[in-house]
């Protein structure tokens, strides 16, 4: 990957330190330091694993991004015009104005976004981009593309803009050599905090985080008995198997599940990557009460046709969250605040209707139900106004 950078960088300059392979000097720093005020008046610096300390002289106006869950942090900042591209945009897009419809004032406008991963992250896509920083962990990129080194992605960083990312967090999967000595795991919250941190908008973390604990803490202080909770699989169907999923295991994959101690049908079973594949067989022996289908609410998955695949199966039809009709729609595992509230609350309903409510259902392609305002577990209006209005 050789090509070059002409044009100047007068709009704007970034130091970017730490970032060669390797690097042990930023492990566990995970501090901010501002020499500037609230949103991006003077130089500042953001610490995050494995980019190390990155350095900014204004708040980022365009941001390439890959996963939605950075996508919808920026819309929490209040920054969400600044997303220049999308990972599959009309289904993260969707999904993420699925959400949003329930929050006055609060929209994304995805269409024209190009999905940056389509045909393979390339070193002269980001340089005709020239966007202001790059959501992405490096080490996602050099471990799952072998066109890129760590070299590149230094020159990226020091010629275009700085990355910031942290893919394996999501389920605490091992990052690329390059980068194994620097590679720290975050929460979702903690990653919503480091992205704050980039646009400077520490007041809507900070009103966002509050709520997000009292939410919390309503919830985890209300959940039955260990010995009451359903045993819940939480799965993606395919062509005569199961994408599995961990519940209760580390990672912000898990960020809607974990906090709600259901039984795990599937704990016993192990799988090497981020998700594993199991068969009809092993779901029968797990015989999960119920069934949260991830990414039933996106436009890729029509919760009725999975419902009706699996009444149509021999072996599905035995399940018993089958024939109880507690095959559900989940959410996505590549989520930002905002959407973990929405998620939180939907599946705390789905797993635990007699103490949070019913859960009214999903048809696909609604907008997230509506729920009375007095079976609500967190204040739209109050979301609303943090995003659109500041803290």
């Amino acid at each position: 990957m050789g090509s070059t950078r002409q044009s100047d960088r007068s709009r704007r300059s970034f130091v970017a330190t730490g970032i060669a392979a390797g690097s042990a000097a930023f492990a566990g720093c995970i501090s901010e330091s501002s020499g500037g005020s609230e949103n991006g008046t003077g130089s500042y610096t953001v610490t995050m694993a494995p980019m190390g300390e990155v350095g900014f002289d204004d708040v980022p106006e365009t941001a390439f991004v890959t996963f939605p869950q950075y996508a919808d942090m920026a819309v929490a900042l209040g920054h969400g015009d600044a997303v220049e591209t999308l990972f599959a945009p009309e289904m993260s897009g969707t999904t993420m104005n699925a959400f949003y419809e329930r929050l006055e004032g609060v929209s994304f406008e995805w269409e024209g976004l190009q999905n940056p991963l389509k045909d393979g992250l390339s070193e002269e896509q980001l340089y005709a981009l020239d966007s202001d920083v790059h959501f992405l962990d490096p080490s996602y990129v050099v471990k799952t593309d072998d066109n890129w080194t760590a070299s590149d992605i230094a020159d990226i960083a020091e010629t275009i803009g700085p990355w910031i990312g942290n893919f394996h967090s999501g389920v605490h999967s091992e990052p690329a050599p390059a980068y194994a000595d620097s590679y720290e795991y975050y929460t979702l919250w903690e990653l919503f905090e480091k992205v704050a941190a980039v646009f400077q908008e520490r007041e809507r973390y900070e009103a966002l985080a509050d709520l997000y604990a009292e939410t919390r803490s309503h919830i985890e202080s209300n959940l039955p008995p260990e010995s009451e909770r359903p045993t819940v699989a939480r799965v993606t169907l395919g062509d005569g198997v199961f994408y599995a999923y961990h519940l209760n295991t580390p990672g912000f994959w898990q960020a809607e599940t974990r906090p709600l101690g259901a039984h795990d049908a599937l704990a016993d079973v192990e799988w090497s990557g981020d998700w594993g594949e199991v068969d009809y067989e092993t779901m029968l022996e797990a015989d999960p009460d119920v069934v949260l289908h991830l990414w039933g609410i996106t436009p890729r998955y029509a919760i009725e046709n999975v419902r009706e695949r699996l009444k149509n199966d021999a072996a599905g039809s035995e399940l018993t969250a089958v024939q109880n009709d507690r095959v559900l729609a989940s959410g996505m595992r590549y989520q930002g605040p905002i959407m973990n509230l929405f998620q939180l609350e939907m599946t705390a309903k789905q797993l635990y209707p007699e103490q949070f409510g019913e859960w009214p259902g999903y048809a696909s392609g609604d907008p997230y139900p509506e729920i009375p305002a007095d079976e609500q577990l967190f204040d739209r209006d109050r979301v609303a106004e943090i995003v659109t209005d500041g803290a």
